[in-house]
C-alpha cells in the first residue's frame, strides 16, 4: 500500500494482516487439497492412480540420499541452461533491436529453433555432447529459454514511448544515452517476465533431456527407472522435488525483479 504526503507517494510496508489476506486463502486451499488427497486415496476400494502424500513423504525420507544427489545434478543442468539461454537471448535481442538486418536474419532463426520438438532435439544434442555430459541437458534447457528471452527483450527495447524518445532528442542525447536511460529501463519488465517463464522451462528442458539418456543419478532418470520398477512413490517424490526446485528458482527471480525494478513491481502491487 502507499500513503501520500505533501503530494508525493511513499511506499508503506504491508502489515501482517495484509500478508495474511493475500497468502492465507491459497495456502488454505493447498492444505485442504493435500488433506482431501490423503483421505480419499486411502478410502477402501478407491482407485489410486498416484500414491498418497504420506507414501510420497515416506519415500522421500527413505531415498533422500539418492534423491538429494539427483536433485542437485538436475538443478545444475537447469540453471546452466538458464544462464546459457538467457545470455544468448540477450545478445540476439539487443542485436535485433539495434539493426533491422539483424532482425531479419536472427528472428526467423529464433522462431524456427523454438518450433523444433524436444524429442527430436534431445538425441541430436546427446550425439553432439555425449549422453553422459551434462552440457547436452543444459543445451536442451537453453533452447527452451532462448526464444522467450529474445522476443521479450526485443519488444522491450523497441516498444518505447515516442514521447520519451522525443524528449531525449530535445536534450541532444546520443543513441548510447537513449539506450541506457530509456530503452533498457523499458526493457527490464519484459526481460524479467521472460526470465520467470524461462526458469520453469529450463527445469522442464533439463528433466525431459534426461529421459533420453544420462547418468542414473538425475531426477529424469529416477522417474523413468522407478516407474518401470513399480516404485511410484519414489518417482513422484522425484517429480515433486523437481517442481519445488523450479518454484524456488522462480521465487528468486521474482525477488531480484523487486530489487532491480521496485518502481514497476510496486506499481503493479497496488490494489485496483
Amino acid at each position: 500500500m502507499t500513503a501520500t504526503t505533501g503530494g508525493a507517494a511513499r511506499r508503506v510496508v504491508p502489515t501482517i494482516g495484509e500478508y495474511l489476506r493475500r497468502y492465507l486463502p491459497p495456502l488454505a486451499v493447498f492444505i485442504l487439497g493435500i488433506v482431501l488427497w490423503q483421505i480419499i486415496y486411502t478410502s477402501e476400494g478407491f482407485f489410486r492412480p498416484i500414491p498418497t502424500p504420506t507414501e510420497i513423504a515416506d519415500a522421500t525420507v527413505r531415498e533422500w540420499a539418492l534423491l538429494s544427489r539427483s536433485a542437485v545434478a538436475t538443478i545444475i543442468e537447469a540453471l546452466g541452461g538458464l544462464a546459457i539461454g538467457t545470455t544468448a537471448g540477450l545478445v540476439v535481442g539487443f542485436l535485433t533491436a539495434r539493426w533491422a538486418i539483424a532482425r531479419d536474419i536472427l528472428l526467423p532463426l529464433a522462431i524456427g529453433a523454438s518450433t523444433i520438438p524436444i524429442i527430436a532435439v534431445a538425441p541430436i544434442l546427446n550425439n553432439w555432447f555425449g549422453v553422459l555430459n551434462p552440457m547436452s541437458k543444459m543445451m536442451m534447457a537453453a533452447l527452451l529459454v532462448f526464444f522467450p528471452v529474445v522476443i521479450n527483450v526485443t519488444r522491450g527495447l523497441v516498444e518505447v514511448s515516442p514521447g520519451q524518445l522525443e524528449l531525449m532528442r530535445s536534450y541532444a542525447a546520443d543513441d548510447g544515452t537513449v539506450l541506457r536511460k530509456v530503452r533498457v529501463p523499458n526493457m527490464l519488465p519484459f526481460f524479467f517476465t521472460a526470465l520467470k517463464v524461462g526458469t520453469t522451462l529450463a527445469f522442464i528442458g533439463a528433466i525431459v533431456g534426461e529421459f533420453f539418456g544420462g547418468t542414473s543419478e538425475v531426477l529424469g532418470r529416477i522417474v523413468l527407472q522407478k516407474i518401470s520398477g513399480g516404485q511410484f512413490d519414489v518417482a513422484w517424490s522425484a517429480i515433486i522435488l523437481g517442481a519445488a526446485a523450479a518454484m524456488a528458482a522462480y521465487l528468486v527471480v521474482t525477488l531480484v525483479e523487486r530489487w532491480m525494478i521496485p518502481w514497476y513491481t510496486h506499481l503493479h502491487d497496488e490494489p485496483r
